[in-house]
């Protein structure tokens, strides 16, 4: 017999932690080609987050993405950075680019009262990669030719620096009260599944969510996070382990051939609708959204399992010998259960 079941599941997600410092730092200079190099010790682990940071960049220094290189370097030559975890690396380096950003804006506006023989308070960036003075579009120049001017001309550094840093919130030792984290993203989930009650197998049939992240500077990866942590939240709960037999070490697997994850075959219907409530902290509006896409699925899943079965399973990865263990239980309660209430009965 195979039964269906839907099950939900909602989470809310901070951004940073509480550590007491937890910088990010960026460097900004222009080139003698007029394009902007953006520093960083804060890595890409495949998220596009050099992408973000460089749409960031480009949006604050008010010039074309293709101008902007993303340059994560290593920790030897960047400047300082804690690390990308805790969904931590747009929101703080994208404010640390920010402010960056401020002073390489702040040099430009040096040179370009210069070369345009107007005062520094007259003039403007039109967001399209000029300086231009304001109420009169005809006197402007190209922030490349700018930057090039600087160095070949007055023998001057475009070049700005950049940090972002929570302080740390003591704990209230009366309440526990603090401020954990800089800000929180949302989540809701809700799966369908279909458990075989032979084997035990379930499958998944959709994964459906709707997510609130703040001010989504790029929709595209945004998604892609939302449906990579949606195939992760489902491997962790119905595949992944690499203790099968725990706490018997014996028999885990030694290499990816044994490591079980979902394939291709194996995908259900992924759909996610985002919200945006930006935050009053982040670049532009910006939350974290990396980790929270493999939380919700989890839950929900186990759910839409007991939901179909009854069976309440709590713990990972949920096995067809969980489920089929947990149906057999279910089935000796039920034939327990009559038998105690005749008894019940005879002794009123």
């Amino acid at each position: 017999m195979k039964l269906r079941g839907t099950g939900v599941a909602a989470v809310n997600y901070p951004t940073g932690m509480n550590l007491g410092g937890d910088p990010s730092q960026a460097l900004i200079h222009a080139t003698t080609s007029g394009t902007f190099v953006v520093s960083l010790s804060s890595t890409d682990l495949g998220q596009g987050h050099r992408t973000v940071i460089g749409q960031i960049a480009a949006e604050a220094l008010g010039v074309a993405m293709e101008d902007v290189i993303v340059d994560t370097a290593d920790t030897d030559t960047g400047p300082h950075d804690m690390g990308t975890f805790a969904s931590r690396a747009t929101h703080r380096v994208g404010n640390a680019v920010i402010a960056a950003a401020l002073e390489v804006r702040e040099a430009l506006l040096d040179v370009a009262a210069e070369e345009l023989e107007a005062a520094r308070t007259d003039l403007e960036f039109d967001g399209q990669g000029n300086l231009m003075v304001r109420g009169a579009p005809a006197r402007s120049l190209k922030i490349a030719d700018i930057a090039s001017a600087a160095q070949f001309k007055y023998g001057k550094t475009i070049a700005g620096r950049g940090a972002f840093m929570k302080p740390k919130s003591p704990v209230d030792p009366e309440t526990g009260a603090m401020d954990p984290d800089s800000t929180e993203a949302h989540a809701c989930t809700v799966a369908e599944v279909e458990v075989d009650t032979e084997t035990g197998e379930v499958k998944v049939l959709s994964i459906r969510s709707a997510y609130e992240v703040g001010r989504q500077v790029n929709p595209a990866l945004v998604k892609g996070q939302i449906v990579g942590g949606a195939w992760m939240g489902m491997s962790h709960a119905l595949y992944e382990t690499t203790a099968p037999y725990y706490p018997d070490p014996g028999h885990a697997p030694k290499d990816f051939s044994e490591y079980l994850m979902p394939g291709a075959h194996e995908i259900p219907q992924i759909e996610c609708v985002v919200l945006e409530y930006p935050s009053s902290n982040g670049p532009y509006g910006v939350k974290g959204v990396g980790e929270m896409t493999a939380n919700s699925p989890i839950p929900a899943i186990v759910n839409a399992i007991y939901h179909a079965t009854g069976v309440r399973i709590d713990e990972l990865p949920v096995t067809p010998e969980l489920i089929l263990r947990g149906l057999d239980a279910k089935r000796r309660a039920a034939l327990v259960a009559p038998a105690a209430d005749t008894t019940a009965t005879a002794g009123r």
